[in-house]
């Protein structure tokens, strides 16, 4: 098993953000959905947990076969997915991909990243939403912060060690566990899956802000 814990700062607020990381990824299960990859959403609705209250849980299905790179694509089928089952009792969320044993905590706190490593053998990887290389594919120059400033928030672009100064800020704590079981494959697929997981926070976070315009002073319930 590889476990690390991402650390995502945004300039926003937690609940600002609640707003944004909806908007986010309904706008991109469509997009990549209408190209039969992607995000493929099966139930979304409330939940009710006895312990964190009213919540929302939601069961995706991730194509991926597009994604895999040659060498796990000779096993691989070529229709591939995973399912993935979220319950998300904001701030507080948990994912889990059955049968791959992938399982992913989030937490979201007002701050920027400094929270102390609770579990002090776990890597700690901060992700720079500004100033991390992104895979070519996904490059665009309307997505990126260094540029982009947002007409309605008056927020960005956004600079080197821009989180210090930044005000809201607000960081997205990941602790992601990936397991892989097979002999001889299993450093290289969990490595894999990392670097995947890693470039989708970065894309994913990049878009919830570059498209705060989109999204800013919208409800929930209108989205």
């Amino acid at each position: 098993m590889l476990l690390k814990e991402y650390r995502i700062c945004m300039p926003l607020t937690v609940e600002e953000y609640r707003v944004g990381q909806l908007y986010t990824i309904s706008k991109h299960s469509h997009q990549e959905s209408d190209t039969g990859e992607g995000v493929e959403v099966l139930r979304s609705e409330t939940h009710c947990d006895p312990k964190l209250g009213q919540g929302h849980f939601s069961e995706k299905r991730l194509h991926l076969a597009s994604k895999l790179p040659s060498w796990a694509r000779s096993f691989i089928p070529r229709i591939f997915y995973i399912t993935e089952k979220a319950r998300n009792y904001y701030p507080y969320t948990c994912s889990f991909l059955p049968k791959f044993s992938v399982h992913i905590e989030t937490k979201y706190e007002d701050n920027c990243g400094t929270n102390d490593n609770e579990k002090c053998k776990v890597e700690v990887d901060y992700v720079d939403i500004a100033s991390d290389d992104v895979p070519e594919r996904h490059y665009k120059r309307t997505e990126d912060l260094k540029r982009f400033s947002s007409m309605k928030t008056g927020r960005g672009p956004l600079q080197t060690g821009w989180w210090k100064k930044s005000r809201p800020v607000m960081c997205s704590y990941k602790l992601v566990r990936v397991q892989f079981e097979v002999f001889g494959l299993q450093s290289r697929v969990e490595q894999y899956i990392h670097k995947v997981i890693r470039d989708v926070l970065l894309v994913g976070h990049r878009q919830a802000f570059a498209w705060v315009d989109e999204w800013y002073c919208k409800s929930r319930l209108f989205i």
